[in-house]
Order: C-alpha cells, then sequence, then structure tokens
C-alpha cells in the first residue's frame, strides 16, 4: 500500500444468543498504522500505533438481533513519516525489507460481564517466596469474593479465597523457579463471585523468577536470574517470513524457530525491532527462552537528524507530537508484554534509530517496569545510562572497556552476520544475496562460525555478559541466518551448533591479566611501517621503529609490529588479542603463523582474537607475539595488546 492510498476491510458477524448481556469487546491485536473502526455504521473507536494492541467497547453500537457489520478502514505512511515501523520500506533492498501495512495480527470478539477483570498482572518476589497480583476491574468492589487456585502441573500449590482488593499478595511453599533449564510455569484460575454467584472466571499463569545483575569474584557484573550469573547466548531474530511477512503462517511455524535455537544450544531471542503475536511469548515462556525485546524503530533514512550517528554528541531532538505518538505506543507494547516472564530485556533503541532523549526515555522505561533490565541503545550511541553497555561488531567478535564502577553489564548486543547462499532456497535470485561476509560452500560457514565462538570464548572470562548473534533466519535479501527464509534448510548440524556454545555456559572464573598494556604514554608494541622487515623479525632481534604516538598507517600500506613477552612462573592458560587493524592480517607467536584474514576492515571496536589453541608453543620466558598487515583498505591507526587467562 501506497502512502496516498487507504485499506478497508468489511465483514458481517452475529452475537450468539448464549452471551445474553455480556459487553463485546472487540479486540484488534496489530494494524500497521493508523486505524479507525465502524460498527453499524457507527464510529467505534480509531488508533494509531502499528503494533500495540487496542480494543474498543461495541456494545452500545449493537443492534439487538441479527447481523451486525464491521468496517475497518487502515492508512499507512510506511517510510515517509517517522512512526514506529522497524525495516519497512516501499524500496526494499539490504537491510531494508517489503513494507507491510493494515490487519496483520488477529482480531477477536471477547464478551465480558459487566462486573469483570479486565487485567491481572502477576509479579513473582523469589526471595520472599510470594507473588503478587494487580488487578485493573470493571465494577467490582471489596464486596466481590475473590478465590486464586494455583497449580504447577496437576498439583494445587495454593488455592485462597478472600475480599477482593486490587492488589494482593500470596505466599507459596516450595518454590520451583523458572529457567531455560526448568521453565517451570503456575497455571492460575482467578474467579470472582458475588452472593456465592460466578460473575466472571479466567485462566492465567505466571512463572517464579527473578531478573538483576550480579558482581562475580573478578568484580565484573553478570546478567543475572534468580540471582545467578547466565550468560546471555542468543540470536537476533526478525520474524519475517516469506509467505505473511510480519505474519507468521501459524503457531506450529513460530514454536518451529524457538525450538530449534533451543535445540542448537541459545538460551537467548533479541525480538528485533517487531512484537510478535502474544501466543509466541507463551511458547517462548512454556519452552524456556529468555527474550530481550525492542521497540520498532521510527525514523527517517539515512542522512537525516533522525538517524544519530555513533559519534554525534547530541541525541536528535524529536518533534514533539512524534515524540508522544513514540512513547504512547512504547508504554502501550510494554503494558502488553511485560506480563510475559521470558522478557527480561527492554530494547528502546537500536543502533540510532530515532534515538531521543535517551537518558529520560530509559529512566521512564526503568520505572514503569523495574522488573526488568534496560538495553538503551543497543550499539552505537551510548549515553552511559541503562543497565547494559552494548555494542555492535561484525563479523567480530568485539567488545567495548568494561568499566566497573559505573556497575553496567557488558554485552555484545549484534555480531556475526555470517552469510551462506544456499540454491533453490533465497527470496530473489535476481537480487544482491548478502551478509557481512558470505560464503558459498557450507564448509567454509562452519570453520568460520566455529572460529568466531572460539574468540567468543575467552571474551567471556573478560566480562563480556551474553552476546547476539545475526541471525535466526536469512530474511529477504539477507543470506546470514541459521536458517534460509523458507525454514526449509538448516545450515549448519544443530549438535555442533551446541557443542560450539557449550563453552559461553561454563563458570566464567580464573582471572585476565593484561600483558603489557597501551597506556596513554606508550605503546605496548615496537613497530615498522612501509618496508618489509628482515626475514628473522618473528624471532630474531630486529631494529624496530618505537612510536609513542599514533601508530597511523595510510590506505594500501604496510605495517609490522610485535611485542616480546616473558610470562616468568605465571604461564597461561589461555591467551588472547585484541586487533585494531585494516588489510590483509597475520599474527604469529613465536614465528609459528596462527591466524591469518584478507581485506580486514576497520569496525568501531577492536576484534577480538582468541589464541589459547597455541599456548604450547609459549615459553616462560624470550616469547614474540607479531601482528603483520598489509595493504590496508583504509587509512587507520593500528593497535593491538595481548591479554592471558589464567585459572
Amino acid at each position: 500500500m501506497l502512502p496516498e492510498q487507504e485499506l478497508w476491510y468489511s465483514r458481517k458477524f452475529s452475537i450468539p444468543d448464549t452471551w445474553g448481556d455480556k459487553e463485546m469487546i472487540l479486540h484488534f491485536d496489530a494494524v500497521d498504522w493508523e486505524t479507525k473502526v465502524w460498527v453499524n455504521g457507527k464510529l467505534a473507536g480509531t488508533h494509531k500505533g502499528g503494533s500495540d494492541p487496542f480494543e474498543f467497547n461495541i456494545t452500545s453500537h449493537l443492534k439487538k438481533s441479527g447481523e451486525q457489520e464491521l468496517v475497518v478502514s487502515v492508512w499507512d505512511p510506511t517510510d515517509k513519516e517517522m512512526q514506529a515501523r522497524g525495516k519497512q520500506s516501499l524500496d526494499p533492498k539490504g537491510i531494508w525489507y517489503t513494507a507491510v501495512s493494515g490487519i496483520w495480527q488477529s482480531v477477536w470478539l471477547e464478551p465480558v460481564s459487566k462486573s469483570h477483570i479486565a487485567e491481572a498482572y502477576p509479579v513473582p518476589d523469589i526471595d520472599r517466596s510470594r507473588v503478587y497480583f494487580n488487578f485493573q476491574s470493571e465494577n467490582i468492589t471489596g464486596s466481590h469474593q475473590l478465590n486464586v487456585l494455583i497449580k504447577n502441573g496437576n498439583n494445587v500449590v495454593k488455592d485462597t479465597t478472600l475480599s477482593f482488593h486490587k492488589a494482593i499478595i500470596i505466599p507459596l511453599p516450595n518454590v520451583k523457579l523458572w529457567t531455560p533449564e526448568t521453565p517451570e510455569l503456575y497455571h492460575t484460575t482467578i474467579t470472582i463471585k458475588k452472593r456465592g454467584t460466578v460473575v466472571d472466571q479466567f485462566n492465567t499463569y505466571f512463572a517464579m523468577r527473578k531478573i538483576n545483575m550480579v558482581k562475580d569474584e573478578n568484580g565484573y557484573m553478570r546478567l543475572a536470574l534468580n540471582n545467578k550469573p547466565v550468560f546471555h547466548l542468543g540470536t537476533l531474530d526478525q520474524g519475517w517470513w516469506p509467505d505473511g511477512l510480519l505474519t507468521p503462517p501459524s503457531e506450529e511455524a513460530m514454536m518451529y524457530d524457538i525450538v530449534k535455537l533451543k535445540e542448537m544450544g541459545f538460551n537467548t531471542i533479541r525480538k528485533h525491532i517487531k512484537v510478535e503475536p502474544s501466543r509466541y511469548y507463551y511458547m517462548a515462556d512454556s519452552i524456556g527462552m529468555l527474550l530481550w525485546q525492542d521497540m520498532p524503530s521510527g525514523f527517517l533514512w539515512p542522512d537525516h537528524p533522525s538517524h544519530v550517528k555513533h559519534d554525534d554528541k547530541e541525541d536528535w531532538v524529536r518533534p514533539a507530537e512524534s515524540a508522544v505518538q513514540f512513547e504512547k505506543e512504547w508504554e502501550s507494547i510494554m503494558n502488553h508484554l511485560r506480563f510475559f516472564p521470558s522478557i527480561v530485556m527492554w530494547v528502546p533503541f537500536n543502533e540510532g534509530w530515532g534515538q531521543y532523549d535517551t537518558k529520560r526515555i530509559t529512566a521512564w522505561t526503568k520505572k514503569y517496569d523495574p522488573t526488568r533490565l534496560v538495553n538503551s541503545p543497543s550499539g552505537w550511541t551510548d549515553r552511559g545510562v541503562g543497565d547494559v553497555m552494548d555494542v555492535h561488531q561484525y563479523p567480530g567478535p568485539g567488545m567495548g572497556v568494561v568499566d566497573l564502577n559505573p556497575g553496567r553489564s557488558m554485552v555484545l548486543g549484534e555480531f556475526g552476520g555470517l552469510g551462506l547462499v544456499v540454491k533453490d532456497h533465497i527470496w530473489n535470485a535476481n537480487k544482491r544475496n548478502w551478509g557481512y561476509k558470505t560464503y558459498t560452500q557450507d564448509s567454509v560457514l562452519v570453520r568460520e562460525y566455529t572460529e568466531l565462538m572460539h574468540n567468543l570464548s575467552l571474551m567471556v572470562k573478560r566480562g563480556l555478559s551474553a552476546a547476539i548473534y545475526t541471525q535466526t533466519t536469512d530474511v529477504e535479501g539477507e543470506v546470514n541466518g541459521l536458517i534460509t527464509y523458507d525454514r526449509k534448510v538448516i545450515k549448519m548440524p544443530e549438535t555442533l551448533l551446541r557443542k560450539l556454545h557449550e563453552p559461553m555456559y561454563e563458570k566464567a572464573d580464573g582471572k585476565i591479566l593484561f600483558v603489557n598494556q597501551r597506556n596513554e604514554t606508550d605503546r605496548p608494541f615496537i613497530f615498522s611501517s612501509g618496508q618489509e622487515p628482515p626475514a628473522d623479525w618473528l624471532t630474531g632481534a630486529v631494529k624496530f621503529n618505537k612510536d609513542k604516538q599514533k601508530v597511523a598507517v595510510k590506505k594500501g600500506g604496510n605495517i609490522y609490529a610485535y611485542q616480546d613477552v616473558d610470562f616468568g612462573n605465571e604461564m597461561p592458560e589461555g591467551l588472547g588479542l585484541k586487533l585494531y587493524a585494516s588489510g590483509d592480517v597475520k599474527i604469529y607467536v613465536n614465528g609459528v603463523l596462527v591466524w591469518s584474514e584478507d581485506q580486514v576492515r576497520i569496525k568501531r571496536h577492536y576484534d577480538d582474537i582468541n589464541l589459547s589453541s597455541y599456548v604450547h608453543l609459549l615459553k616462560p620466558w624470550n616469547n614474540r607475539i607479531a601482528v603483520e598487515a598489509k595493504a590496508a583498505t583504509q587509512d587507520v591507526d593500528f593497535d593491538f595488546s595481548l591479554y592471558q587467562w589464567n585459572k
């Protein structure tokens, strides 16, 4: 649909006689973007927002009997205005996808009593073994009787009757905690009675779990579940489908994606700038999957001030009307989704896309739901607020500098993006199909992914608390999914992926020590740029320049650098190297080539390279770690430093 057009829907429906004198609530789970609703020719209501649910009480608009008529109109400006729309574009290409307009989630009619519970919001408290229930109600007072029946499996845990209050506390015996390994749910029946007659009854559920952060023995702030550190290893999940775009084809299809990720050894999904149907979140609760929930981005691309660059000192000044709409929709999304225990983190902004008033939005989000963590923003333009510092590094992996003072966790919110073109399983053979690195052989993909995870594992010991790999499935022209867009081909065996992921979940004990760490007045390495050094420079005595200023390399230039390291009596269990370089790069340990990659391009953060497989090449004394970078792809300030891991 183009911005100058409207979509119109019309249908007839009848009210069952058994519904009697019930109030009729018409629910729309998601309509993109501006919606107007008429019932029997009367305007029932309007709504702006593409991802949040809304409802209208249409009782007064209904005829007493016979057929009823529902008419809906929808207008959607897509990418011509700044409303929250995610990655939809009228000109889909690259990271931008086919636009979606109109009704894209369920529409349903609910009969309710005049006296009813509109919302029941459970809040677990595992530290005191109890659960809080907060109710929003219509025409219910303290003279009504409230019964709460709680079961875990077939076992009745609690059966409590009391006078109705809008907030109640229920103690629980022998609490079973929810985790990805043991996703225990407490199924609950709420009953409201008046003088012994049931006026409202419904089923719901909750989980006993706590989202927080804890410091480990090295002082790193870790993401935690139930007061214990848990590494979040997940995928960027955009929830797009070749036949329905934003709309999943079935519940089974949604379930398939979650189950496959769990079989691959992931415990987290970052639901990227999309809100799924409610059943998706119930499945995540039931299967046991941690979710990071993004707010769909709203901004103009690419040269508009609403696209905040990573080095911009100030946020975008969002127009007042647009800001009001964004915040109204974000509140509505949070209010809808905060019920689901699998959601552990809110992400208001992604990569400066429409980022504005970051400190206020972050503080408001945290205040509105203090039971979860806030990541604001994910990548690029960190403002020093929120519970985490989130960096993006493609293909990476990489991480920012861990500062133990502010008490934030370090997370890698996006990395990877390794692409594989699978013949007969691509979206459009006539367009570019790409990944951040793209391969044509699955054996090469396996090799590169294995190295990526090997490098990531040592970063966990250095303070990294989460890593989100791009991505679950291919999406249109992007072929960097673990699964093809049609869900027909899994690109790497689930058992192999699970094995590669296991080290990330191991206890991050031991100590990370930096070797000759760079400071403001000196460089930890000796280097030569320009001409190729003597053949024995990798092991022998060689005279290089030592420069205390920036080590600048021009596009097309070469650099050769080394550190001589004595480990003495503390031989490392593992060895890592932080690298900032461009061009064709090689790394040597005591003259042995241990790592190489062609046409390395500069990112915002250092790449981390795990050299632990080569510690057998080390000696207590006189070790040389050397880096060679030729044919720089751009002007660059070269740098590298070493760190070791000891138990």
